[in-house]
């Protein structure tokens, strides 16, 4: 489903697959393969095409719903992750409006992200399970179950488990830009 929305959105835009690839700082190939299906894009490659493309992450999987309360069974939800032992986030929330929820799951030693990154919302954050720590360019926090934190995404910030069992959280984002 990825491919074609992705094609979709370019089209819509009236984008070439040279100019869009240029924006998102990939090659050619690597969007033909992924608007083809033939390849599976990295976390960072979907960041950098939503960023292009001024759309949340998950908005990419997706389209928009004009819909007054929507249901999202826990088996339904969609899911991205940077790789296996690295961070994984699932929609909780239902892809349209203006509140994005998310919960996030990092495994000892993973980030959010390879480096610090910015993005034009605001979020709110709270650990269900294990130690979460906040890393901003000259600070960080650590929180722990039930512990929460809000700050500007505008700020580069990524998440960080630095402990040795896997950490639940819940992240709210508003305007949605995941």
């Amino acid at each position: 489903m990825l491919g074609p929305r992705l094609r979709d959105l370019r089209h819509s835009r009236r984008l070439s697959l040279k100019s869009l690839a240029k924006d998102a700082g990939i090659s050619i190939a690597l969007l033909s393969q992924v608007e083809r299906e033939r390849l599976d894009p990295s976390l960072d490659t979907l960041r950098k095409l939503a960023k292009a493309l001024d759309v949340p992450i998950f908005s990419l999987f997706q389209d928009s719903r004009d819909m007054a309360a929507a249901v999202v069974p826990a088996n339904r939800r969609l899911s991205i992750s940077a790789s296996p032992d690295s961070v994984t986030y699932s929609r909780i929330s239902p892809g349209f409006g203006q509140l994005e929820v998310l919960e996030g799951i990092l495994q000892p030693g993973a980030a959010s992200s390879p480096e610090l990154w910015a993005h034009n919302s605001e979020e709110c954050a709270v650990v269900l399970q294990g130690v979460l720590t906040v890393e901003f360019s000259e600070e960080s926090f650590t929180l722990e179950r039930g512990d929460s934190i809000y700050f500007d995404s505008r700020r580069a910030h990524r998440y960080v488990n630095r402990a040795d069992q896997r950490c639940n959280y819940i992240v709210t984002v508003t305007p949605p830009s995941f």
